[in-house]
This record gives C-alpha cells, sequence and structure tokens, in this order.
C-alpha cells in the first residue's frame, strides 16, 4: 500500500461538543495487483483524524472503492496503522 495523493480538511465542531480538533483525510492508495484490497476501479482510505494536544491517532476509517464509492470490509493492519498515522501527522502540521 503506497499514498500516492492526500486531501485533508478541517471539521468545525460548532456546538463545542468534541475535544481537540478532527480532521477528514481522503488518501488515494496505489494498491499492489496480488493484495486481496486491490481494485481496478483504485482505492481510496476515507478517514477522520483526531488531534489533542500532542496526542493524535486515527478515530474512524473506512476503504472506499473510488469509481463506484462502495465501502469496502477491510481493516488496517498494525504496521498500517503506524504507517497512516504518521503520514497524517505530518499532513496536519503542515497546514
Amino acid at each position: 500500500m503506497k499514498i500516492i495523493e492526500s486531501k485533508i480538511e478541517k471539521l468545525e465542531d460548532p456546538f463545542g461538543i468534541l475535544t481537540g480538533e478532527r480532521y477528514e483525510i481522503i488518501l488515494t492508495l496505489d494498491i499492489d495487483e496480488e493484495d486481496v484490497l486491490y481494485s481496478e476501479n483504485g482505492i481510496v482510505l476515507n478517514l477522520i483524524f483526531a488531534v489533542e494536544g500532542e496526542q493524535a491517532k486515527i478515530a474512524q476509517y473506512h476503504f472506499i472503492e473510488k469509481t463506484t464509492e462502495l465501502v469496502l470490509d477491510y481493516a488496517l493492519l498494525d504496521d498500517e496503522i503506524k504507517e497512516v498515522t504518521s503520514y497524517c501527522r505530518q499532513l496536519v502540521e503542515s497546514i
């Protein structure tokens, strides 16, 4: 899994219910053809990234087939969670 494109948008909490900041991040992925997650239509990882002080984590995520917008029932592996969290943290710090 390789991240080839990213989009980020800060989410507003008009009622002040949530602590910290939340971001919607969409990562376009390059998936190896041998991977079970591979699709000719392309795959994106749509996630909510939560930042509270020095803590940052993936609060929620979904794999989505790009063309059909079909939500796929797959989970990130532990090493992928670390990789995506690190990438998202850098992305948030750059805005």
